[in-house]
């Protein structure tokens, strides 16, 4: 088997997953600038540190943000998926105010769905280039 990644090792265990997520804004608002974006991904390599994975991978658009996430499997992806939405969209709409008023009483950031794929039948180079490739605002 030939990977693109690093095998990584835990106490019990060699493990190479990665997981392809999308967060799209409430709406599909044009809510975001290269300002939130940046601020976005230290957010959220904060949060996956916390979680003990690898934020491998991050750009989005206006209106969305890919991840590419790697993480032991001791972790549920529901659960950190649940942690980086809810923690960047409180410090984001926290720190940016022009984002805390995008919204009707300004109670949400992210839509209630999200896309979480497994990144086990690609090669993680054309996961990364997609991701790469996203139209990111230069404003």
């Amino acid at each position: 088997m030939t990977t693109d990644g690093e095998f990584r090792t835990g106490r019990h265990v060699v493990f190479l997953m990665h997981a392809h997520l999308v967060f799209v804004t409430k709406y599909r608002h044009l809510a975001f600038t290269n300002t939130h974006l940046t601020r976005m991904e230290e957010i959220m390599r904060e949060v996956c540190g916390d979680f003990e994975t690898k934020l491998e991978g991050f750009n989005g658009e206006a209106n969305h943000v890919h991840l590419l996430v790697s993480f032991p499997p001791k972790v549920a992806v529901s659960k950190l998926v649940n942690s980086l939405d809810g923690v960047s969209s409180r410090l984001l709409r926290k720190e940016c105010e022009d984002l805390r008023f995008a919204y009707w009483k300004g109670a949400r950031l992210w839509s209630g769905s999200y896309f979480a794929g497994s990144v086990s039948g690609t090669p993680i180079s054309v996961v990364r280039q997609y991701i790469e490739q996203q139209a990111r605002p230069a404003v």
